[in-house]
């Protein structure tokens, strides 16, 4: 899996996401797990399949990502893009 470079990495918006060390989504990047849920809401995706999604997201453990829950950012970026839809 590829790892992370995009700016997003030393976000202080994702400081804010819960702390994340599980199985799953282990060191996947919350920022790329954000804008991942982002285009799912922007298009208003009906049917969320979040494994699959994160099969493709890059690893992070860099500054404001480490150790973050990519769960909460996907849904995050889930509604604000949804909201952002409209």
């Amino acid at each position: 899996m590829s790892t992370c470079n995009k700016d997003h990495r030393s976000d202080p918006y994702f400081t804010q996401l819960p702390v994340d060390q599980g199985d799953f989504g282990r060191h996947k990047c919350a920022g790329c797990a954000y804008e991942a849920g982002y285009q799912r809401g922007i298009n208003r995706c009906m049917s969320i399949d979040m494994e699959t999604d994160f099969q493709n997201l890059s690893e992070s453990q860099a500054d404001a990502v480490r150790h973050k829950s990519p769960y909460v950012a996907y849904a995050q970026g889930y509604a604000n893009g949804l909201f952002d839809s409209y």
